[in-house]
Protein backbone atom coordinates (compact mmCIF):
# COMPACT_ATOMS: atom_id res chain seq x y z
CA UNK A 1 0.00 0.00 0.00
CA UNK A 2 1.43 3.50 -1.02
CA UNK A 3 -0.18 6.81 -0.28
CA UNK A 4 0.00 9.78 -3.03
CA UNK A 5 -1.00 13.04 -3.21
CA UNK A 6 -1.42 16.17 -5.85
CA UNK A 7 -2.59 19.27 -6.10
CA UNK A 8 -3.61 21.09 -9.40
CA UNK A 9 -3.13 24.82 -10.41
CA UNK A 10 -6.58 25.81 -9.31
CA UNK A 11 -6.94 23.94 -6.06
CA UNK A 12 -7.90 20.88 -6.11
CA UNK A 13 -6.31 17.83 -4.11
CA UNK A 14 -5.86 14.89 -5.01
CA UNK A 15 -5.16 12.02 -2.93
CA UNK A 16 -4.69 8.32 -3.25
CA UNK A 17 -4.01 4.93 -1.29
CA UNK A 18 -2.73 2.10 -3.83
CA UNK A 19 -3.28 -1.14 -3.37
CA UNK A 20 -1.74 -3.33 -6.15
CA UNK A 21 -3.53 -6.54 -4.97
CA UNK A 22 -6.87 -4.78 -5.39
CA UNK A 23 -9.67 -5.79 -8.16
CA UNK A 24 -10.87 -2.95 -8.52
CA UNK A 25 -11.08 0.77 -8.14
CA UNK A 26 -13.02 3.76 -5.75
CA UNK A 27 -13.32 7.35 -6.79
CA UNK A 28 -14.44 10.27 -5.37
CA UNK A 29 -15.00 13.91 -5.10
CA UNK A 30 -15.62 14.64 -1.63
CA UNK A 31 -17.40 18.48 -1.34
CA UNK A 32 -17.07 20.42 1.96
CA UNK A 33 -20.25 21.22 2.31
CA UNK A 34 -23.83 20.43 3.41
CA UNK A 35 -26.65 21.70 5.51
CA UNK A 36 -24.06 23.08 8.35
CA UNK A 37 -23.12 25.49 5.42
CA UNK A 38 -26.49 26.65 4.47
CA UNK A 39 -28.84 29.99 5.17
CA UNK A 40 -32.10 29.46 6.49
CA UNK A 41 -33.70 30.77 2.73
CA UNK A 42 -32.13 27.69 1.25
CA UNK A 43 -32.50 25.06 4.01
CA UNK A 44 -32.16 21.41 2.63
CA UNK A 45 -30.20 22.84 -1.00
CA UNK A 46 -27.05 20.80 -0.36
CA UNK A 47 -29.07 17.72 -0.69
CA UNK A 48 -31.38 18.53 -3.30
CA UNK A 49 -28.23 19.88 -5.40
CA UNK A 50 -26.54 16.24 -5.27
CA UNK A 51 -29.69 14.97 -6.85
CA UNK A 52 -29.39 17.25 -9.36
CA UNK A 53 -25.69 16.94 -10.13
CA UNK A 54 -27.10 13.61 -11.60
CA UNK A 55 -29.62 15.36 -14.29
CA UNK A 56 -27.40 16.11 -16.53
CA UNK A 57 -24.61 18.13 -17.96
CA UNK A 58 -23.95 20.66 -20.86
CA UNK A 59 -23.19 17.35 -22.87
CA UNK A 60 -25.06 14.69 -21.01
CA UNK A 61 -28.74 14.09 -20.47
CA UNK A 62 -29.29 12.11 -17.13
CA UNK A 63 -30.22 9.06 -19.18
CA UNK A 64 -26.87 9.74 -20.42
CA UNK A 65 -25.07 9.42 -16.87
CA UNK A 66 -27.19 6.65 -15.52
CA UNK A 67 -26.54 4.92 -19.37
CA UNK A 68 -22.43 5.35 -19.04
CA UNK A 69 -22.01 4.57 -15.31
CA UNK A 70 -23.95 0.90 -16.10
CA UNK A 71 -21.80 0.43 -18.94
CA UNK A 72 -19.12 -0.17 -16.92
CA UNK A 73 -20.64 -2.14 -14.50
CA UNK A 74 -19.86 1.03 -11.59
CA UNK A 75 -21.34 0.55 -8.54
CA UNK A 76 -21.83 4.39 -7.83
CA UNK A 77 -24.14 7.01 -5.71
CA UNK A 78 -24.01 10.10 -3.60
CA UNK A 79 -24.58 11.34 0.18
CA UNK A 80 -25.11 14.60 1.85
CA UNK A 81 -24.35 14.78 5.33
CA UNK A 82 -24.33 18.35 7.91
CA UNK A 83 -21.12 18.86 6.41
CA UNK A 84 -19.92 16.31 3.01
CA UNK A 85 -21.07 16.12 -0.30
CA UNK A 86 -19.44 13.03 -1.68
CA UNK A 87 -20.35 11.29 -5.27
CA UNK A 88 -18.50 8.16 -5.74
CA UNK A 89 -18.18 5.14 -7.81
CA UNK A 90 -16.59 1.61 -7.77
CA UNK A 91 -15.22 0.44 -10.79
CA UNK A 92 -12.74 -2.15 -12.57
CA UNK A 93 -9.31 -0.89 -13.22
CA UNK A 94 -9.98 -0.36 -16.99
CA UNK A 95 -12.46 2.41 -16.54
CA UNK A 96 -10.94 4.55 -14.13
CA UNK A 97 -10.24 7.07 -16.62
CA UNK A 98 -13.34 6.83 -18.06
CA UNK A 99 -15.21 6.97 -14.81
CA UNK A 100 -13.34 9.69 -13.78
CA UNK A 101 -14.26 11.72 -16.89
CA UNK A 102 -18.23 11.04 -16.18
CA UNK A 103 -17.70 11.97 -12.53
CA UNK A 104 -15.75 15.58 -13.18
CA UNK A 105 -18.39 16.22 -15.42
CA UNK A 106 -21.74 15.74 -13.60
CA UNK A 107 -19.84 18.21 -10.67
CA UNK A 108 -20.36 20.99 -13.32
CA UNK A 109 -24.49 20.41 -14.05
CA UNK A 110 -26.66 22.12 -16.05
CA UNK A 111 -29.65 22.80 -13.33
CA UNK A 112 -32.10 22.83 -16.02
CA UNK A 113 -35.26 24.38 -15.02
CA UNK A 114 -37.66 21.44 -15.77
CA UNK A 115 -35.72 19.17 -13.99
CA UNK A 116 -35.27 21.38 -11.03
CA UNK A 117 -39.03 21.05 -10.74
CA UNK A 118 -39.49 17.68 -11.15
CA UNK A 119 -37.15 16.90 -8.43
CA UNK A 120 -38.20 19.47 -6.15
CA UNK A 121 -41.35 16.94 -6.06
CA UNK A 122 -38.79 14.06 -5.00
CA UNK A 123 -37.11 15.70 -2.55
CA UNK A 124 -40.61 16.75 -1.22
CA UNK A 125 -42.04 12.82 -1.09
CA UNK A 126 -38.18 11.83 0.64
CA UNK A 127 -39.00 13.93 3.55
CA UNK A 128 -42.69 12.58 3.89
CA UNK A 129 -41.08 9.36 3.86
CA UNK A 130 -38.60 10.64 6.94
CA UNK A 131 -41.38 12.03 8.77
CA UNK A 132 -43.11 8.79 8.64
CA UNK A 133 -39.86 7.36 10.49
CA UNK A 134 -39.61 7.37 13.81
CA UNK A 135 -36.16 7.25 14.10
CA UNK A 136 -35.36 9.89 11.68
CA UNK A 137 -37.64 12.20 13.12
CA UNK A 138 -36.53 11.87 16.29
CA UNK A 139 -33.05 12.32 15.36
CA UNK A 140 -33.90 15.08 13.15
CA UNK A 141 -35.42 17.07 15.88
CA UNK A 142 -33.19 16.38 18.61
CA UNK A 143 -30.12 17.91 16.18
CA UNK A 144 -32.12 21.01 15.85
CA UNK A 145 -32.54 21.51 20.01
CA UNK A 146 -29.40 20.50 20.83
CA UNK A 147 -27.46 22.63 18.46
CA UNK A 148 -29.76 25.47 18.73
CA UNK A 149 -28.13 28.83 17.39
CA UNK A 150 -24.91 26.92 15.49
CA UNK A 151 -25.29 26.30 12.04
CA UNK A 152 -24.94 22.49 12.65
CA UNK A 153 -28.79 22.36 14.06
CA UNK A 154 -29.80 22.71 10.52
CA UNK A 155 -31.89 20.20 8.64
CA UNK A 156 -30.10 18.14 5.97
CA UNK A 157 -32.97 17.68 3.97
CA UNK A 158 -34.56 20.79 4.69
CA UNK A 159 -38.35 21.43 5.26
CA UNK A 160 -41.47 20.98 2.81
CA UNK A 161 -42.11 24.56 3.12
CA UNK A 162 -38.18 25.20 2.58
CA UNK A 163 -37.60 23.06 -0.62
CA UNK A 164 -41.19 24.04 -2.22
CA UNK A 165 -40.23 28.06 -2.01
CA UNK A 166 -36.70 27.42 -3.42
CA UNK A 167 -35.88 28.98 -6.58
CA UNK A 168 -33.51 27.50 -9.03
CA UNK A 169 -31.78 30.73 -8.92
CA UNK A 170 -30.40 30.43 -5.27
CA UNK A 171 -29.49 26.54 -5.88
CA UNK A 172 -26.99 28.14 -8.82
CA UNK A 173 -25.93 30.78 -6.08
CA UNK A 174 -25.47 28.16 -3.51
CA UNK A 175 -23.26 26.09 -6.20
CA UNK A 176 -20.93 28.82 -7.18
CA UNK A 177 -20.28 29.31 -3.97
CA UNK A 178 -19.69 26.33 -2.23
CA UNK A 179 -18.32 24.00 -4.84
CA UNK A 180 -15.11 25.52 -5.84
CA UNK A 181 -12.04 23.18 -6.72
CA UNK A 182 -10.31 24.81 -3.29
CA UNK A 183 -13.36 22.89 -1.35
CA UNK A 184 -13.19 19.49 -2.91
CA UNK A 185 -10.92 16.66 -2.45
CA UNK A 186 -10.76 13.85 -5.50
CA UNK A 187 -9.77 10.50 -3.63
CA UNK A 188 -9.24 7.30 -4.76
CA UNK A 189 -8.71 4.42 -3.69
CA UNK A 190 -7.69 0.36 -4.98
CA UNK A 191 -5.66 -0.42 -7.94
CA UNK A 192 -5.26 3.14 -8.76
CA UNK A 193 -2.78 4.39 -11.73
CA UNK A 194 -1.87 7.49 -9.85
CA UNK A 195 -0.18 9.01 -12.73
CA UNK A 196 -2.79 8.58 -14.78
CA UNK A 197 -5.39 9.94 -12.30
CA UNK A 198 -3.38 13.13 -11.69
CA UNK A 199 -3.40 14.00 -15.87
CA UNK A 200 -7.15 13.20 -16.02
CA UNK A 201 -7.41 15.15 -12.94
CA UNK A 202 -5.96 18.06 -14.82
CA UNK A 203 -7.79 17.62 -17.86
CA UNK A 204 -11.22 16.85 -16.91
CA UNK A 205 -11.21 19.59 -13.76
CA UNK A 206 -8.27 22.11 -14.25
CA UNK A 207 -10.64 24.35 -15.76
CA UNK A 208 -12.55 24.60 -12.91
CA UNK A 209 -12.55 28.38 -11.34
CA UNK A 210 -11.50 28.54 -7.91
CA UNK A 211 -12.84 30.60 -5.30
CA UNK A 212 -12.77 30.96 -1.26
CA UNK A 213 -16.04 28.91 0.37
CA UNK A 214 -15.59 29.46 3.45
CA UNK A 215 -17.58 27.83 7.31
CA UNK A 216 -18.57 28.96 10.10
CA UNK A 217 -16.29 26.59 12.73
CA UNK A 218 -17.42 27.79 15.65
CA UNK A 219 -17.68 25.39 18.78
CA UNK A 220 -21.41 24.70 19.62
CA UNK A 221 -22.24 24.83 23.29
CA UNK A 222 -25.38 21.81 24.11
CA UNK A 223 -28.47 23.17 24.60
CA UNK A 224 -28.82 20.17 27.53
CA UNK A 225 -32.80 20.31 27.33
CA UNK A 226 -35.54 18.34 27.48
CA UNK A 227 -38.51 17.81 25.19
CA UNK A 228 -41.52 15.97 24.08
CA UNK A 229 -42.98 15.71 21.03
CA UNK A 230 -46.85 13.93 21.82
CA UNK A 231 -48.02 12.16 18.75
CA UNK A 232 -50.78 9.88 19.16
CA UNK A 233 -50.42 8.61 15.59
CA UNK A 234 -47.18 7.09 17.27
CA UNK A 235 -47.77 3.60 18.31
CA UNK A 236 -44.13 3.27 20.42
CA UNK A 237 -42.21 5.86 22.54
CA UNK A 238 -38.84 6.62 20.76
CA UNK A 239 -35.86 8.31 23.05
CA UNK A 240 -33.14 10.50 22.05
CA UNK A 241 -30.53 11.55 23.83
CA UNK A 242 -27.55 13.58 22.56
CA UNK A 243 -24.20 15.21 23.87
CA UNK A 244 -21.14 17.13 22.28
CA UNK A 245 -18.17 14.51 21.58
CA UNK A 246 -14.61 14.93 20.41
CA UNK A 247 -14.20 16.16 16.64
CA UNK A 248 -13.00 14.41 13.85
CA UNK A 249 -9.49 17.00 14.85
CA UNK A 250 -8.78 15.48 18.49
CA UNK A 251 -6.95 12.26 19.25
CA UNK A 252 -9.89 11.49 21.78
CA UNK A 253 -12.13 10.41 18.26
CA UNK A 254 -11.12 6.52 19.30
CA UNK A 255 -11.81 6.54 22.98
CA UNK A 256 -15.28 8.49 21.79
CA UNK A 257 -15.98 5.65 19.73
CA UNK A 258 -15.06 2.69 22.08
CA UNK A 259 -17.51 4.67 24.91
CA UNK A 260 -20.20 4.48 22.94
CA UNK A 261 -19.49 0.80 21.92
CA UNK A 262 -19.41 0.02 25.35
CA UNK A 263 -22.43 1.61 26.81
CA UNK A 264 -24.51 1.14 24.04
CA UNK A 265 -23.40 -1.26 20.80
CA UNK A 266 -26.51 -2.97 19.29
CA UNK A 267 -24.71 -6.42 21.17
CA UNK A 268 -23.19 -6.97 24.30
CA UNK A 269 -23.46 -3.36 25.54
CA UNK A 270 -24.58 -2.42 29.05
CA UNK A 271 -27.78 -0.84 27.07
CA UNK A 272 -28.15 -3.93 25.32
CA UNK A 273 -28.28 -6.22 28.57
CA UNK A 274 -30.03 -3.57 30.43
CA UNK A 275 -32.69 -3.19 28.25
CA UNK A 276 -32.87 -5.41 25.19
CA UNK A 277 -32.20 -8.76 27.01
CA UNK A 278 -34.41 -7.39 29.95
CA UNK A 279 -37.41 -6.83 26.79
CA UNK A 280 -37.51 -3.37 28.40
CA UNK A 281 -36.82 -2.05 25.02
CA UNK A 282 -37.05 -3.21 21.34
CA UNK A 283 -34.22 -1.16 20.14
CA UNK A 284 -31.18 0.56 21.88
CA UNK A 285 -27.80 1.32 20.63
CA UNK A 286 -25.65 4.70 21.08
CA UNK A 287 -23.34 5.83 18.18
CA UNK A 288 -20.73 8.24 17.84
CA UNK A 289 -20.53 10.83 15.06
CA UNK A 290 -17.35 12.78 14.68
CA UNK A 291 -17.49 16.33 12.81
CA UNK A 292 -15.72 19.60 11.92
CA UNK A 293 -14.12 20.98 15.48
CA UNK A 294 -17.26 19.39 17.07
CA UNK A 295 -18.79 15.91 17.33
CA UNK A 296 -21.48 14.32 19.02
CA UNK A 297 -22.77 11.16 21.23
CA UNK A 298 -26.24 10.14 19.94
CA UNK A 299 -28.37 7.31 22.17
CA UNK A 300 -31.37 6.17 20.68
CA UNK A 301 -34.16 3.91 22.40
CA UNK A 302 -38.12 2.25 21.52
CA UNK A 303 -40.28 1.06 23.68
CA UNK A 304 -43.58 -0.09 24.24
CA UNK A 305 -45.54 3.52 26.11
CA UNK A 306 -45.92 1.67 29.30
CA UNK A 307 -42.03 0.86 29.36
CA UNK A 308 -40.75 4.50 28.41
CA UNK A 309 -40.27 5.66 31.51
CA UNK A 310 -37.87 3.12 33.06
CA UNK A 311 -36.29 2.87 29.83
CA UNK A 312 -35.43 6.79 30.30
CA UNK A 313 -34.73 6.08 33.75
CA UNK A 314 -32.20 3.06 33.02
CA UNK A 315 -30.58 4.88 29.62
CA UNK A 316 -29.88 7.80 32.32
CA UNK A 317 -28.59 5.20 35.17
CA UNK A 318 -26.37 3.39 32.88
CA UNK A 319 -24.52 6.65 32.73
CA UNK A 320 -24.62 7.59 35.95
CA UNK A 321 -23.08 4.05 36.71
CA UNK A 322 -20.04 4.31 33.92
CA UNK A 323 -19.46 8.07 35.09
CA UNK A 324 -18.89 6.45 38.34
CA UNK A 325 -17.29 3.52 38.42
CA UNK A 326 -15.49 3.43 34.80
CA UNK A 327 -15.61 0.20 32.79
CA UNK A 328 -13.84 -2.76 33.34
CA UNK A 329 -10.91 -4.50 31.08
CA UNK A 330 -13.28 -7.22 29.81
CA UNK A 331 -16.05 -5.00 28.19
CA UNK A 332 -12.95 -2.23 27.25
CA UNK A 333 -10.95 -5.63 25.33
CA UNK A 334 -14.66 -6.62 23.81
CA UNK A 335 -15.60 -3.14 22.38
CA UNK A 336 -12.02 -2.39 20.67
CA UNK A 337 -11.79 -5.41 19.16
CA UNK A 338 -15.65 -4.91 17.72
CA UNK A 339 -14.32 -1.91 16.25
CA UNK A 340 -10.96 -3.13 14.90
CA UNK A 341 -12.73 -6.27 13.37
CA UNK A 342 -15.25 -4.08 11.47
CA UNK A 343 -12.89 -1.38 10.36
CA UNK A 344 -10.65 -4.25 8.89
CA UNK A 345 -13.30 -5.92 7.27
CA UNK A 346 -15.16 -2.77 6.02
CA UNK A 347 -11.51 -1.63 4.56
CA UNK A 348 -10.73 -4.90 2.95
CA UNK A 349 -11.74 -3.78 -0.10
CA UNK A 350 -11.36 -0.07 -1.92
CA UNK A 351 -15.39 1.12 -1.54
CA UNK A 352 -14.98 0.44 2.48
CA UNK A 353 -11.99 2.41 2.51
CA UNK A 354 -12.98 5.32 0.64
CA UNK A 355 -14.69 7.87 2.78
CA UNK A 356 -12.35 6.65 5.73
CA UNK A 357 -9.25 7.86 3.58
CA UNK A 358 -11.21 11.10 1.64
CA UNK A 359 -12.56 12.41 5.59
CA UNK A 360 -8.80 12.33 6.91
CA UNK A 361 -7.87 14.36 4.59
CA UNK A 362 -10.80 16.89 4.69
CA UNK A 363 -10.72 16.86 8.23
CA UNK A 364 -7.04 16.57 9.25
CA UNK A 365 -4.89 17.15 6.13
CA UNK A 366 -3.36 13.40 6.66
CA UNK A 367 -3.54 9.98 5.52
CA UNK A 368 -4.51 7.32 8.30
CA UNK A 369 -3.18 4.06 7.23
CA UNK A 370 -5.71 0.93 8.27
CA UNK A 371 -2.90 0.00 10.83
CA UNK A 372 -2.79 3.18 12.28
CA UNK A 373 -6.16 3.24 13.23
CA UNK A 374 -6.65 -0.40 14.56
CA UNK A 375 -3.40 0.22 16.76
CA UNK A 376 -5.09 3.39 17.99
CA UNK A 377 -8.50 1.89 18.45
CA UNK A 378 -6.50 -0.93 20.85
CA UNK A 379 -4.13 1.37 22.66
CA UNK A 380 -7.60 3.08 23.90
CA UNK A 381 -7.57 2.59 27.57
CA UNK A 382 -10.36 2.15 30.45
CA UNK A 383 -8.82 5.67 31.78
CA UNK A 384 -9.37 7.31 28.23
CA UNK A 385 -12.94 5.83 28.40
CA UNK A 386 -13.54 7.21 31.48
CA UNK A 387 -11.91 10.70 31.16
CA UNK A 388 -13.86 11.57 27.94
CA UNK A 389 -17.05 10.11 29.42
CA UNK A 390 -16.84 12.98 32.25
CA UNK A 391 -16.01 15.80 29.74
CA UNK A 392 -18.81 14.87 27.35
CA UNK A 393 -21.15 14.83 30.74
CA UNK A 394 -22.73 11.63 29.30
CA UNK A 395 -25.21 11.98 32.13
CA UNK A 396 -26.52 15.00 31.38
CA UNK A 397 -28.07 14.92 27.47
CA UNK A 398 -30.21 16.45 25.38
CA UNK A 399 -33.30 14.72 25.40
CA UNK A 400 -36.44 13.86 23.43
CA UNK A 401 -38.96 12.07 23.71
CA UNK A 402 -41.72 11.09 20.44
CA UNK A 403 -44.84 8.96 20.69
CA UNK A 404 -48.11 8.77 21.97
CA UNK A 405 -47.55 9.86 25.97
CA UNK A 406 -48.09 13.47 26.70
CA UNK A 407 -45.63 13.32 29.67
CA UNK A 408 -43.00 11.13 30.58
Amino acid sequence: MEFHTATLDNGLEIVCETHSSAASVALGFFVRTGSRDETPDVAGVSHFLEHMIFKGTESRAALDVNREFDEMGAIYNAFTSQENTVYYAAVLPEFQTRSLNLLADILRPSLRQDDFDTEKKVICEEIAMYADQPFFRLYDTLTTQHFAGHPLANSVLGTTESITALRREQMVDYFNHRYSPTNVTLTAVGNVDFDQLVADAKAFCGHWTPFDAPRDRREPIPACTRNLICDPAVARQSLGMLTNAPSYQHPDRFAAEVLASIYGDSTGSRLYYALIETALADEAHCSYNPLDHAGMILTFASASPDNAAQVREVLLAEARKLLADGVSEAELAAAKNKIASAVTIKGEVPTGRLTAVGFDWEYRREHESLETSVNATLAVTADDVLRVATEIDLANPTSLTLGPLETL
